[in-house]
């Protein structure tokens, strides 16, 4: 699946796709994405965030204090989307 996405997100999509793998991109830019994209989004406790796109489910935790996530982050969220079809 290829959503008809805004440069932004097109731009957030790309990041998360670059190799070697990017440390520095912001969780709201990724949570715009994934709505932008179609994804529910439900609040868990603490930090972590339910997400569900194309019958796929994951729980992630938002970074904190920064606002930036981590490599590991930026693989689990490849790997997600792959998995629900959403690739550049």
């Amino acid at each position: 699946m290829k959503p008809k996405l805004r440069s932004e997100h097109r731009r957030t999509l790309e990041a998360i796709f670059e190799k070697p793998v990017l440390a520095n991109i912001a969780w709201a830019d990724i949570e715009s994405l994934l709505v932008a994209c179609g994804a529910q989004i439900r609040e868990g406790r603490g930090s972590r965030v339910r997400i569900a796109l194309s019958d796929v489910r994951a729980v992630f935790h938002r970074p904190h204090p920064r606002k930036e996530t981590n490599r590991g982050a930026v693989v689990a969220m490849r790997r997600f989307l792959t998995e629900a079809g959403v690739e550049p």
